[in-house]
Parts: structure tokens; C-alpha cells; sequence
């Protein structure tokens, strides 16, 4: 059987895009599999978000966003995961620490940027970078420090809107250079740019979509299609189901302090909730039954 890296790199050899949706907890992670997904992506922002409650600004440790890894990969049976690790947590040195502990505890791939620490998402505003030779050093400690050889390292680069495409670009070269298997650019501002990282990096290049995340400063929506088009080998939607999530609470929760607090109604809103049945099925019911016949009986 191969391992889950191998498996991600085969499929990047498939042809056509490949659709990452973004996910962060069981219920994200088992509907893409669900869905017949085959490479999920889980959001460091969406994680921060929803265990902590706290924005995408560097607030979530390493052992919080490792054990969540590892939760999410063991209630998948066939769906590929690529973890993100932030800036990796320090320097080369903790890169290194950081890969072997993600591969343990399941991942395909990981991926680390050259932001900043603290970083923040992407998509905001006051974004810097490390220097590029400092990036460098912790590609080649990723590289050098997975057991399984298959295991895909990511490189991310954020320089583009504070310091622009050219050098986001060359940075991304060097990324490679150093080992990096795949690369990713993030918050790219326009098509253009899109086209233009695309066509000049050497390796899969991963760039993600703002469905859901509405911002001056996040990269216009183009279709999977599109982005083929000009080159792009992935396309993630890192806050589709994060921010679906958030909203349809929202929803619900108008509803009830509406017509339920406020009116005294007994309500049954079908349209707002996922059924009894419905979410058993999908989180594993008939698995656990399975189980307790076999080892308990009845």
C-alpha cells in the first residue's frame, strides 16, 4: 500500500486541476470525503478559528494545530490531507522538528510560508516577509528531515502584495531549488499574476480561492478551468466551509432568538439544521455499529 505522500504525489500526476476544499474539524473533513474529494486542505485560519476562537494571527501553538491534524486524519478512510504549518514555528531548526511530528501523524504534505512571525492571513493587511536566504534554510531542513521521502513539502510565499509578483516569483524559484516539491502563492491580486507565477516556476503550483472570504485584498475568483488554463496544478478554498459554517449558525441562531425566545414558538427549521439520520450517517454510525457487533455483540 503506498503512503499517504505517495499518494498525493500521484495524484499530481494525474492530469487535469485538482480541487482542494479547505477543512478543520470532523464534520468539514468527513463531508469532502463524503463528497468525493480527494485531496483536502486543512486551514491553519480555519482551526484557529473554530477551536480557539481567536483570528488568524499567529495565536494558535504548534501542539494545538498537530493534534487537530491528527484528529482530522484518523476519521478519514480514503481522503488525502496537507497540513499547514504556519511559518513552521521558529527557525530551521524547529522545521524540522515540525515535519517529522505532521508526517507522523498522517499528513500527505506540508505546507510553511515566509511570513513573519506572528503571521496573519493572507488576505490581510500588514503582511511581512523573512528574508529569502532565511526561507531557504528551512525548505532544505523540511526536505532533510522526512522518514518518508514520498512525504510532499510546500512552499509558501506571501511576498507578493508587500513586496510584488517579480520577487514572489524568484523567491518561489529558490523555494524549488532548495527542494520544495510543490509551491504556493498566496493573495495573488489579479489574473495576471495568476498566469505570470504560473508560468515561470518549476514546480505544481498551489493557489487558493476566496469563496466565502470577501476583501479588498483577497485574489479575484476565476474557475478551476481558468486556472488550468494558465498552468495552476491545485486550487484550494481554504474558508468555503469555515465561513458556510459560521454563517448558517448565524442563521439558526437569528431564528431562534426570534421565534423561539422572543415569540415563545415551537419551531422545527429542517431547512437550517442537518437531520437526526443525516448526521449520524455522516459521522460514522454505521462504522461504530459495525465495530460493537463485531468485538461487543448484538
Amino acid at each position: 500500500m503506498p503512503g499517504n505522500g505517495a499518494k498525493f504525489r500521484a495524484l499530481l500526476k494525474e492530469p487535469g486541476i485538482i480541487i482542494s476544499p479547505g477543512v478543520y474539524d470532523g464534520y468539514s473533513t468527513r463531508l469532502v470525503e463524503a463528497a468525493g474529494f480527494k485531496l483536502g486542505a486543512i486551514s491553519g485560519a480555519g482551526v484557529s478559528e473554530s477551536r480557539l476562537g481567536w483570528a488568524d494571527r499567529g495565536v494558535m501553538t504548534f501542539e494545538v494545530n498537530l493534534d487537530n491534524a491528527r484528529r482530522l486524519a484518523d476519521c478519514c478512510d480514503t481522503l488525502i490531507l496537507r497540513a499547514d504549518a504556519d511559518t513552521g514555528y521558529g527557525n530551521a531548526m524547529n522545521v524540522h522538528f515540525v515535519v517529522r511530528a505532521f508526517e507522523g501523524a498522517g499528513m500527505a504534505a506540508l505546507m510553511f510560508e515566509d511570513q513573519v512571525w506572528p503571521k496573519r492571513c493572507g488576505h490581510m493587511r500588514g503582511k511581512s516577509c523573512i528574508p529569502t536566504a532565511e526561507m531557504v534554510q528551512k525548505v532544505k531542513a523540511a526536505v532533510d528531515a522526512r522518514r518518508d521521502h514520498d512525504f510532499v513539502i510546500v512552499s509558501r510565499t506571501d511576498a507578493a502584495g508587500p513586496l510584488g509578483v517579480d520577487e514572489a516569483i524568484d523567491r518561489l524559484n529558490q523555494y524549488a531549488e532548495a527542494g520544495a516539491d510543490c509551491l504556493y502563492a498566496d493573495a495573488l491580486l489579479s489574473k495576471e499574476d495568476i498566469a505570470k507565477v504560473a508560468k515561470n516556476v518549476p514546480r505544481p503550483l498551489i493557489v487558493n480561492m476566496g469563496l466565502g472570504l470577501r476583501s479588498r485584498n483577497t485574489t479575484p475568483l476565476m474557475t478551476p478551468k481558468e486556472l488550468e488554463a494558465v498552468g495552476v496544478k491545485v486550487v484550494s478554498y481554504p474558508r468555503m466551509l469555515s465561513t458556510a459554517a459560521l454563517k448558517g449558525m448565524m442563521n439558526a441562531m437569528a431564528v431562534y432568538k426570534s421565534d423561539v425566545m422572543e415569540k415563545n414558538l415551537a419551531v422545527d427549521r429542517p431547512d437550517l439544521c442537518a437531520g437526526f439520520e443525516e448526521l449520524n450517517n455522516l459521522m460514522g454510525m454505521k462504522r461504530l455499529d459495525e465495530i460493537e457487533r463485531k468485538f461487543v455483540g448484538g
